[in-house]
C-alpha cells in the first residue's frame, strides 16, 4: 500500500483501510498520527467504525479504538464487523442514536443528498454521507461532510463569513459562505481541488480569505486563522 493508513467515510462512520503487512505497534502508531493531524476535521464526532485490508483480533481492534478514542475527541459508538447478521443490527443502533442526537442539536444528518435535494439547517451539520451533483446544502453556521461534495454548499447562510465548510473529498460546483461565492470553474479559487494531486484520506477546508474563497487541507493552523 502506498499509505499504511487510509480514512474513508461511510454511510456509518468512518472506514479504516489498514497496511496487511505492517508490524501492528508501528501500524497503531501510523493510525494515530493520521487522526492527530485531522482532529479538528473529526472533533467530537460521534461515528462507528469498520476496518478493511488486514485480519485483526479482538485485541487489537479494541487497542485500536481505545487509542483512537484516548488520543482524540472521537467518540467511537461501535465497530462494524462482517457479520451480516450482526451489521445489521449495529447499523439499526447507529441509526437510532443519530436519530436522537438530531433530535436533541440538529446537527447530524445520515444519507446521501441527491440531485434535486436541498437541505437547509439553522445552526451547523453535520452529514454522514455525500453531497452529490445537483443536490444543495444550505446551513447557517459551518458545513462538515463526512464524505464527497460534489453539489453546491452554503454556509454562515447568514451572512457570516466567518464559517467554513469541511469534506474528506472536495469536488464541489459551488461553494458559499457568507456573500462569497467559489465556483469550480473559478481559477485560483475551486478548480486547483482538480489540479492537486490529493489522497481520499485527505480532508480540505473552506474558508473566505481577502474576499474570496480558499480551499486547503485541514491542519491545525488552519483552525488557528479562523
Amino acid at each position: 500500500m502506498s499509505q499504511p493508513v487510509i480514512i474513508k467515510s461511510n454511510q456509518y462512520g468512518i472506514h479504516l483501510i489498514l497496511d496487511p503487512d505492517l508490524p501492528f505497534e508501528e501500524l497503531l502508531d501510523r493510525i494515530i498520527e493520521k487522526f492527530l493531524g485531522s482532529e479538528k476535521f473529526f472533533q467530537n464526532a460521534h461515528v462507528a467504525i469498520s476496518f478493511g485490508g488486514r485480519e485483526l483480533s479482538g485485541e487489537e481492534e479494541y487497542r485500536i479504538v481505545d487509542t483512537i478514542c484516548s488520543r482524540t475527541s472521537i467518540h467511537i459508538i461501535c465497530i462494524i464487523d462482517h457479520d451480516e447478521k450482526r451489521e445489521q443490527y449495529t447499523k439499526q443502533k447507529v441509526e437510532q442514536y443519530l436519530a436522537a442526537e438530531s433530535e436533541n442539536t440538529g446537527k447530524f444528518y445520515k444519507g446521501t443528498l441527491r440531485s434535486g435535494q436541498v437541505l437547509e439547517c439553522e445552526t451547523s451539520i453535520i452529514i454522514i454521507g455525500d453531497v452529490n451533483p445537483g443536490a444543495k446544502i444550505i446551513s447557517v453556521g459551518n458545513i462538515v461532510i463526512l464524505g464527497a461534495l460534489k453539489g453546491i454548499a452554503y454556509a454562515g447562510a447568514s451572512g457570516n463569513e466567518g464559517c467554513f465548510v469541511v469534506a474528506l473529498d472536495m469536488n464541489p460546483v459551488q461553494i458559499k459562505i457568507g456573500n462569497v461565492i467559489g465556483r469550480s470553474e473559478d481559477k485560483g479559487i475551486l478548480a486547483s481541488i482538480r489540479e492537486r494531486k490529493k489522497t481520499a484520506a485527505e480532508p480540505q477546508i473552506a474558508i473566505v480569505s481577502d474576499g474570496r474563497i480558499l480551499i486547503e487541507p485541514v491542519t491545525k493552523s488552519t483552525f488557528h486563522n479562523i
